[in-house]
Formats: C-alpha cells, structure tokens, sequence
C-alpha cells in the first residue's frame, strides 16, 4: 500500500512557494518553478504533496506514454482505443537516476531479429503531460541537465542506438528543489525554470508550533490527517478546476504589457523569455483570483515570481543575487 503523502493544504506558511506551484497546474506553459531554500522548509513536502490537488486528464488506457485521445503521434493505437480519466502524475526523477531510466531504451535485439521497435518508457515518458520533480536539481548530472534542456526545449524525447532511434513527445512541467548551500545551478538549466522562489524557516513562535503540531498528528495516523484535511483539499482542489475553466477567457491591455517590457529591459534581463513567462503567470494569477481582466497587482507579482533568478549579475555575483 502507498504512503498517504502530507496534505497540501495542510503545509503551514511558504505561501509564495504554494502559489508558484499552483500557477503552473493552472498553466504549464509557464514552464516550472525552481524552489531554493534551506533544509527543512517543506520543499520537497509540497511538491510531493501536489498530486492530490491535479486536476484529471484524458488518456488512452494502457498506454505508457500518457497520450491523449485525438494525438496520433503512434500509428499503432486503434481509433476506438478507450481513455480513461486520471490526475496528472508528479514524476520524481532521483539524483542518481541513469540515463536510461530517464529517457528509455531501445531493445536492438528484437529490432534486429524481428525489423521492429521495441521501446522501454522512461521517466520522461511517464511525465508528459504532467510533472517532473527534481530534487537537489543543483547536483544532477550534467549530461541529465543536458537531456532535460533539449526535451524541455523540443518537448520531444528521442532515443538512439546503433542507428536505430525513437521518438515520443514530452511536455512536462519542470518542478526542481534545491538547497543552495550545496551548490548553485547551471545557468542554462536555472533560465528553463518559469518561476523560482526562495524559502526560508518560518519564524513566528505559534506557527512553528503548528507545524510541530500538524507533523506529530501525521505521523500518528497519516490516514486518519488526510480525513481531517479532505474538506480543506476538495476546496483547494475546486478553486484550481475553476481557475482552470476561467483561464482562457483572461484577458490583458497592451499598457500592462508595455508595464512588463520596461521592467524587464531596466532590470537588464536577456532575451525575451521573462516577458512572456511574466505576462503568463499574471493571467494565471488573474484567474486563480477569478478574474477576467489582468489586473496591476497581477504583473506585480508575477514579476517578483519570473525576474529574480533572470536579473543580469556580475562575474562573481551568487547566483539568484544581483550586484546593486
């Protein structure tokens, strides 16, 4: 039997980290978060934790590839193959993951002995159209990094051996955790991150208390903690269904826009990327207000979500840092 993992709802404060992650089920085009922080700050307890709140997707039964009804990327799925309904998964993929296990592997033999593919489905396989966790992201190694990067940037993974390759779609949102005390992360890989937000031990004296409160009944009875939080979940997990429903009627003026470009171009940002990852994450945060029109309040924080670890640094300058 499964672990009951931690609530969502239950996780105390880190509420700029919680949005992020939201923001992203509302619209994977924002392309993931990055999550920095020290040791302990419910990083890892909440992205594991977002499961229960995805919402349902379409897919053909028994396909491993996560493919949904109307794609015909495979010619060999029967038009009347059934679908059924599930959550969008969260994928884990473990530091010390193979390459293999992440993009998959051709069987040579039966394609030599037979003239035909067979293909074993990696991790990026099982998280298209979901979402792929990385934790401790920063000590990944660096042909992963590489992997990632490509199939980020073509959301197609392709494998190939000995002349024979395959090719699958993979559409994931990138979800990594860090502590940077361990290390900092590839410039590369860190711009490929939507949003990034940086965590830290709560200090007020009754919310630690709540959290050691909380933490103690969970350990008790994980089940029976999940019961008492199902009511908060169905609420949280509703608003996320309807924010998703009200997400493509938001709209936004062209002076919110021009408001964005500014704020980019005086904060010395490159290219052209945290514009548009700004402009989407302030119709998100729009909609998962319940709002048709982007307001100033949603630019604002969608900039202080997609710029700091965008912000051009000097030489020697920490990474997520900005010399002044």
């Amino acid at each position: 039997m499964e672990p009951v993992p931690y609530p969502f709802a239950a996780i105390v404060g880190q509420e700029q980290m919680k949005l992020a992650l939201i923001l992203n089920v509302i619209d994977p085009r924002i392309s993931g978060v990055l999550i920095r922080g020290e040791k302990g700050t419910a990083k890892s307890t909440a992205v594991r934790a977002l499961a229960d709140i995805l919402p349902e997707i379409p897919v053909i039964a028994g396909d491993p590839f996560q493919t949904a009804p109307g794609d015909r990327w495979r010619d060999d799925l029967p038009a009347d193959a059934p679908v059924i309904w599930r959550k969008v998964r969260v994928v884990e993929l473990p530091v010390g993951a193979t390459e293999d296990r992440v993009v998959g592997t051709l069987d040579l033999e039966h394609a030599l002995k037979h003239g035909e593919k067979r293909f074993e489905p990696g991790l990026l396989a099982q998280a298209h159209r979901g979402f792929l966790y990385v934790d401790e992201v920063n000590l990944l190694d660096d042909h992963l990094v590489d992997i990632l990067l490509d199939a980020a940037a073509m959301g197609v993974n392709t494998v190939e051996r000995e002349g024979v390759s395959f090719s699958h779609p993979a559409c994931f949102t990138l979800v990594g955790t860090m502590n940077p005390e361990e290390g900092e992360l590839r410039p590369q890989l860190l711009d490929r991150f939507g949003l990034c937000v940086h965590v830290e031990g709560i200090r007020n004296t009754d919310e630690r208390v709540e959290i050691m409160e909380r933490r103690l009944d969970y350990e008790a009875d994980p089940a029976g903690f999940a019961r008492r939080w199902a009511a908060e979940t169905d609420r949280l997990r509703q608003r996320i269904v309807t924010a998703l429903e009200l997400h493509p009627r938001v709209t936004v003026e062209r002076i919110q826009m021009v408001a964005i470009a500014r704020q980019c171009q005086e904060l010395g940002v490159d290219g052209h990327r945290a514009d548009i990852i700004t402009l989407k994450t302030a119709k998100a945060l729009a909609a998962w207000r319940g709002r048709e029109q982007v307001q100033e309040e949603d630019v604002r924080q969608a900039a202080d979500l997609a710029l700091p670890h965008r912000m051009r640094r000097m030489p020697f300058d920490p990474i997520g840092e900005v010399s002044r």
